[in-house]
């Protein structure tokens, strides 16, 4: 676990302060950005994961860059926290109990490969995230997906589920890239 620099104290501050100005107004708040550090300000992508003793509570991101890194994270932490469909909206009792991480993705970098087979050799287990693309099916997995799956093809098959593919789905026109994370974690 590295130390925390500046901008991470800052970032854990602002899911915090997006969480309970959610809960206040039952809507997203602004980011003020005029007194953060030069480093939010630039362009990224994050995901916000929430967990509550030890399960998923809520996990929302971005996976291109679109906004600057700070309201990637306040919007993602709302959404984490309210409108995530598989959970109902986070309340105040939780959030007492509640931990949260936030990953910042690097760059998506496109795979270059012939087949299935040269894919699996290309990915990287336990560090490259995948996002894979067939037309409007996309799956997104982050790099925390290879504890649970930690098998290359296994991976691959769910990720193309996840996209809504068969798992035996093959075509020349399927895109796939990669990136890795930095996680940036609260200590509770």
């Amino acid at each position: 676990m590295h130390m925390m620099n500046a901008a991470d104290e800052t970032l854990l501050t602002i899911v915090l302060q997006s969480i309970k100005y959610g809960l206040k107004h039952n809507k997203p708040g602004t980011i003020r950005t005029e007194s953060l550090p030069e480093s939010l300000l630039k362009l990224g992508a994050s995901f916000v994961t929430l967990t509550l003793d030890g399960e998923l509570r809520g996990c929302i991101g971005s996976v291109k860059p679109h906004r600057p890194i700070a309201q990637d994270v306040a919007a993602n932490a709302y959404l984490a926290a309210f409108q995530d469909s598989r959970f109902s909206p986070l309340t105040a009792t939780e959030l007492k109990n509640i931990h949260f991480s936030i990953m910042l993705l690097s760059p998506l970098e496109p795979i270059d490969f012939d087949d299935e087979s040269e894919l699996i050799t290309i990915i990287r287990p336990n560090i490259d995230g995948l996002v894979l693309q067939e037309g409007d099916n996309r799956g997104v997995f982050l790099p925390d997906m290879w504890q649970n799956i930690p098998d290359k093809q296994s991976f691959l098959n769910a990720l193309k589920f996840k996209a809504g593919l068969k798992q035996n789905y093959w075509s020349d026109s399927l895109n796939c890239w990669r990136f890795t994370v930095r996680t940036v974690e609260s200590s509770q």
